[in-house]
Parts: structure tokens; C-alpha cells; sequence
């Protein structure tokens, strides 16, 4: 069954708060990487520090957000796939695009190199799998990818249940913070370790948040606005402290408790704000763009990189929250509806081994 939502389909046996929240989550990543995008193609940013302050704010709780709620439904998952089949689905709907979209865009920058911010070169395809973060945004589908298959594998091979994993990926946490500091890459690795304590947290919270029981509480204004203050204090500290190291990283490396927290309340704030959300049926595009998330991540450096490359070289506009907004707009709505028509010309495997029949939720 499904619902029609301005010429778009959602299937309406979906949790809408879980769209809502991820659509949150992919307009924040959009606005980090469009962002810099344009400040490194050389327009004047020296009167908008209000939008780069808004970059600092946004990288605190974005990513552990994507985790999060992965992990909430790892338990439903392994329930429905059992090991071998979740992992096999993992590899379809995470592993495949990632490898496929990170090849493309790498083709693209270097037959294109006179025109992107990117310098690429042949060696960047040996980085896809060693070091995913020096292709750009990619790295994200690579560690959710890695990071569910190895907790798949200590759930139900090692028997670890929520709080063990809990502990694992905290110390984890902490170890990603002590290599970082020092400036060891490890690659890869780096994000399993950084990240695998908020997919614990995910599966930890599942039974709470999953429970309909709960719902009055988790939809509720008073919720919402007891998180107000914690949340806008640990925004302002992060951002204030980055701010004074001239760093987006300092809190997150060198205060990895602290960040932790800050992170923390982030996500919550925002479950909050999508619970209301799905209580009223409001904003009913953020729920189209957070059910499109993993399509909209794969496509939307080209998306914005185009919008801008037209807008600067042949309009000449240089005005950074124009030039923001446009390229914005054109990278949320252009993915969604190129996945549309993707699946119209039966090019699903464009996003996907599995055929969008067979295709289960990113969940």
C-alpha cells in the first residue's frame, strides 16, 4: 500500500517519524557538503560567517543520527533476513551502490578536472575501499555498510546482545578519538570505530521507541521543549569551541566524552521534532526527501556541483546564500526524481541489486 505525496510514492506502512528524521538528517549533510563546495570554488564567503557557523552546528549530530537509526531496526532486520540474508541485503542496498557511485563520480571529476573542485586521478579508484574519505561524501554508505555487517556478526556469532556492543563500540569510540588526535589513518577503519557505539545505541533504544505505547510521550511538546535547552546549550558550546581551535573536529577529537553527549541530545532533539511531525502530518516533502535519503546522497555532489558550476560560470552569480539555496533546492528534488525515472526505464540497478519488488526499506 502506499500514498501519493506530490506525484511521489511513500509507502504508507512506513514510520513516518523514522522519514522525517532521516530527511533531517540528509538536508544537513546537503547543506555541509554544497556549502563547501562553493566556498572552495573560490566565491567570496568573508560576509556570511552565520552560514559557515551553521556548518559547525550541523556536524555535530548529523552522522550519529544516520546510525542511530539504522541500528534501531537491526533487531527487526536479523528477525526477518536472519544473518546470511541481512548481509546479503546489505551488500545490494549499501556495498554495491557505494562501489558503483563512488566509481562514477571519480570518472566524472577526472574527465572533468578543468571544471570541478576536485583534482582526481587514476589512484583515487584504489581509495574506494581503503580509504573511503578521500572520495568526498561516499564514506558514509562504506562505514554503515561495514559497521552493521560487523554487528551483525558479534550479535549473533559472539551472542553479544545490546549492551555488550554498547560497550565494545565505546570503547571503540574512544580509540577513534585517540588515533585522531594523533593523526593515524586508518582508513576505513577509523569509522567503524567512530561510529559503531551509535548503532549500539540505536538497537538499545529500539524497544522504547519502536513500542506505540510510547508514542504520546515521544510526540509530545513538553518533550521537545524539556530538550530545548540542553540542546541549544550544546550547540552553542560546540560551536563556540571549534570556533576559538579554528577547528569542526576539536570537540569531536579532542572532547570525544563531551561530544558524545552534545551528539547525543542532537539526535534526540531531532526524533522529538519528527514524532510531532508525523503527529501532525506536516512537511510532508521532508518525509519524501528522508524515504529518498540513500538516493539523494549518491547523486547529490553531481546534482549541486552542475547546478553550481552553471550558475557561477555562465549566469555569474557569486551570491553565496543564492547560490546555496538553488543548489540546494536542485539537489534534493533532481535525485528523487532521477530515481523516478530510473525506476520507470527499469534501471534499478542504478541503486540497487535487488529489484524494487524484492527491495526492502534501508533499514
Amino acid at each position: 500500500m502506499s500514498r501519493q505525496l506530490p506525484g511521489l510514492t511513500v509507502q504508507s506502512n512506513r514510520l513516518a517519524w523514522i522519514d522525517y528524521a532521516r530527511g533531517i538528517a540528509i538536508i544537513l549533510v546537503l547543506y555541509r557538503h554544497i556549502f563547501e563546495g562553493i566556498t572552495r570554488s573560490g566565491v567570496d564567503d568573508s560576509k556570511f560567517q552565520w552560514l559557515e557557523n551553521a556548518n559547525i552546528i550541523f556536524y555535530s549530530f548529523r552522522m550519529p543520527l544516520f546510525f542511530i537509526l539504522s541500528g534501531i531496526f537491526i533487531a527487526k532486520s536479523l528477525a526477518k533476513r536472519k544473518m546470511k540474508g541481512l548481509i546479503l541485503n546489505k551488500v545490494n542496498i549499501l556495498l554495491y551502490p557505494y562501489l558503483l557511485w563512488s566509481a562514477l563520480q571519480i570518472t566524472i571529476q577526472i574527465l572533468l578536472s578543468g571544471y570541478v573542485n576536485a583534482d582526481r586521478g587514476w589512484v583515487d579508484y584504489a581509495y574506494i575501499l581503503a580509504f573511503p574519505r578521500r572520495i568526498d561524501q561516499f564514506w558514509y554508505l562504506y562505514a554503515l555498510f561495514n559497521v552493521t555487517v560487523l554487528y551483525i556478526i558479534m550479535r549473533e556469532k559472539l551472542r553479544f546482545n545490546a549492551w555488550h556492543q554498547l560497550l565494545l563500540g565505546g570503547a571503540m569510540y574512544m580509540a577513534s578519538s585517540y588515533v585522531a588526535i594523533r593523526h593515524i589513518d586508518l582508513g576505513f577503519i577509523y569509522d567503524i570505530l567512530h561510529y559503531y557505539m551509535f548503532f549500539a545505541i540505536g538497537e538499545l533504544v529500539a524497544g522504547k521507541i519502536l513500542d506505540n505505547a510510547n508514542f504520546k510521550l515521544f510526540s509530545s511538546w513538553k518533550l521537545m521543549l524539556g530538550l530545548l535547552p540542553f540542546f541549544a546549550a550544546g550547540q552553542l558550546y560546540f560551536l563556540l569551541t571549534n570556533l576559538d581551535h579554528n577547528s569542526a573536529l576539536y570537540v569531536e577529537e579532542h572532547q570525544p566524552l563531551l561530544f558524545g553527549l552534545i551528539a547525543l541530545c542532537g539526535c534526540a532533539f531531532m526524533i522529538s521534532i519528527s514524532f510531532i511531525l508525523q503527529k501532525y502530518d506536516r512537511l510532508k516533502l521532508l518525509r519524501v526527501a528522508g524515504y529518498h535519503s540513500l538516493y539523494i546522497y549518491v547523486s547529490h555532489v553531481l546534482v549541486a556541483s552542475a547546478v553550481r558550476m552553471v550558475m557561477v560560470k555562465v549566469l555569474g552569480v557569486t551570491y553565496l546564500p543564492a547560490l546555496l539555496i538553488v543548489c540546494l533546492l536542485f539537489a534534493v528534488t533532481v535525485p528523487v526524481l532521477m530515481y523516478q525515472l530510473a525506476m520507470r526505464a527499469g534501471l534499478w540497478w542504478l541503486y540497487s541489486l535487488e529489484r524494487p519488488d524484492a527491495k526492502a526499506a534501508m533499514n
